[in-house]
């Protein structure tokens, strides 16, 4: 049963862009979708953190507006976090989903039972992947995840039970 799963930032969370406006602020779009999955996954009691290779404060905002208090930023070695998750929170690879889009997240890869990456994820990365979603980075990708993790677990009807 999984009970972690393991975020990218951009590219998967978002389209990947990164927008500076002529005063060097960053800006970044998520989607309101992947959020509410995130969140329907938190109260079924399970685990999100988010690694990211970026240090961004629009990252930090929407982890805390989420609810998602494992953030690490700035990570070069992905591996080293997910060994350290596992440590932590006493999880097997079997038990951590992950999504990631691109060539440093085939470290994160190694260490986690189901990988997924969205359509248009790195073409290499996508051979690593254990699915290769429907959705783009940014456009639903990590709520595609989501419920096909709780579809294949037999969740469906708990998280309904949720919302009714």
């Amino acid at each position: 049963m999984i009970e972690l799963v393991l975020l990218d930032v951009d590219g998967t969370l978002t389209d990947g862009k990164i927008i500076y406006n002529q005063d060097l602020c960053e800006s970044k779009v998520f989607n309101v979708k992947d959020g509410l999955g995130l969140v329907t996954w938190q109260k079924l009691g399970k685990k999100v953190a988010i690694i990211s290779g970026r240090n961004s404060p629009i990252t930090e905002f929407r982890a805390k507006e989420l609810g998602i208090s494992c953030l690490y930023m700035g990570i070069e070695n992905k591996k080293e976090i997910v060994l350290k998750l596992k440590k932590d929170f006493d999880l097997q690879s079997s038990q951590i989903a992950c999504i990631g889009d691109d060539l440093n997240d085939l470290p994160m890869f190694a260490e986690c039972g189901l990988c997924f990456t969205p359509s248009d994820g790195n073409e290499w990365l996508q051979e690593y992947a254990d699915v290769v979603l429907k959705s783009k980075g940014g456009e639903g990708a990590v709520r595609e995840m989501i419920e096909y993790i709780l579809i294949e677990y037999g969740l469906k009807d708990e998280v309904l039970k949720i919302y009714q």
